[in-house]
């Protein structure tokens, strides 16, 4: 496994037309190219492809196989696995992984990883990072190497091969100032002329933060359209039980005049359901003329394709939630 050089011989100098470089600079300089590839092919290479389909917001990973990997283990080998996390984003939710193949240091997983949610905005803003790690029995799980790929860089709706040498990255924590990410929210929006009505579908969620010990959450969705609409102002889903991937495809409907709307605010927030204590707040997102980005883009689009139904993805954060009842 390989890097790319800009020279095409590693021991050439870029300067050597400038000057003559003595036999110890230019032995030093071999030494040190040589020394590069080899710390970059003790950890092994990885072969991936990346396909982002526009039409369903989906990023599909395939993590074909690793080669040469660095022996992690006693009897030489390695118990590997690829792990997923995109980037901005520190919740574990975002994170998805393969299966772990044993006593191995050429694994072959063929395992395609999905992302759901994703809209054009975060494919021009987020990384995805892809770590190799050996799994230990007694659970502290060793990182072996890693590679990022700026999303930027895929053209949509084309499938893309990856051939790359991991690289020695320390794991980093939270970025500073980032909002934490907690799932992705599907919603549609349709103001009905004949009935005079807003329809609010809530129809999945996906990747959302596990609030429960067993690594799960209970989650329901609440929706409000304020200001001033009084106590039908508040819509709740039914509660799915122990899942951070639930389906609902309920809709809500506010008796509301068309020109009324753009006065208004659709709080979104998601929660896990506790029994016999107060609810855990996940995360949420508004809907309005006040909002910014897809949010503002998707309840203008509302308001200007009548008897429409407008669906989009939304990110929900960790920010200003509402008590729950």
């Amino acid at each position: 496994c390989r890097p790319g050089f800009s020279n095409p011989i590693p021991g050439e100098l870029p300067s050597s037309r400038f000057f003559a470089p003595t036999p110890v600079v230019t032995n030093l300089i071999q030494f040190i190219n040589q020394l590069i590839i080899t710390i970059k092919s003790t950890l092994g290479g990885l072969e991936f492809s990346l396909l982002y389909e526009q039409e369903n917001n989906s990023l599909h990973c395939s993590i074909l196989k690793a080669k040469g990997l660095k022996p992690m283990d006693s009897n030489g080998l390695a118990d590997p696995y690829v792990k997923l996390h995109l980037l901005p984003g520190a919740s574990k939710s975002n994170k998805l992984r393969t299966k772990t193949l044993r006593n191995t240091r050429n694994p072959a997983w063929n395992e395609t990883l999905v992302y759901h949610g994703l809209t054009d905005e975060d494919m021009q803003r987020k990384t995805l990072r892809i770590s190799v790690c050996d799994e230990d029995k007694f659970g502290h799980n060793e990182f072996i190497g890693e590679t990022r790929i700026a999303l930027k860089k895929l053209k949509i709706n084309q499938k893309k091969n990856f051939n790359v040498c991991l690289e020695r990255v320390v794991p980093g924590g939270k970025e500073v100032g980032d909002v934490e990410e907690r799932g992705r929210i599907l919603i549609s929006l349709t103001y009905s002329t004949q009935q005079n009505r807003l329809l609010v579908g809530v129809v999945r969620c996906v990747h959302l933060a596990a609030m429960d010990a067993n690594g799960y959450s209970d989650p329901f969705v609440e929706i409000c359209l304020r200001p001033d609409m009084g106590k039908k102002a508040k819509n709740k889903t039914n509660i799915k039980k122990k899942t951070l991937n639930p389906e609902y495809n309920e809709e809500f409907s506010y008796d509301i005049k068309h020109s009324d709307l753009a006065k208004k605010t659709l709080d979104i927030a998601v929660w896990d359901y506790d029994i016999g204590k107060s609810n855990d707040y996940i995360g949420g997102c508004q809907l309005g003329i006040t909002a910014k980005g897809e949010r503002l883009k998707h309840w203008y689009e509302c308001l200007k394709n009548k008897d429409k139904k407008i669906e989009r993805w939304h990110t929900l954060l960790n920010e200003n939630p509402v008590n729950s009842n």
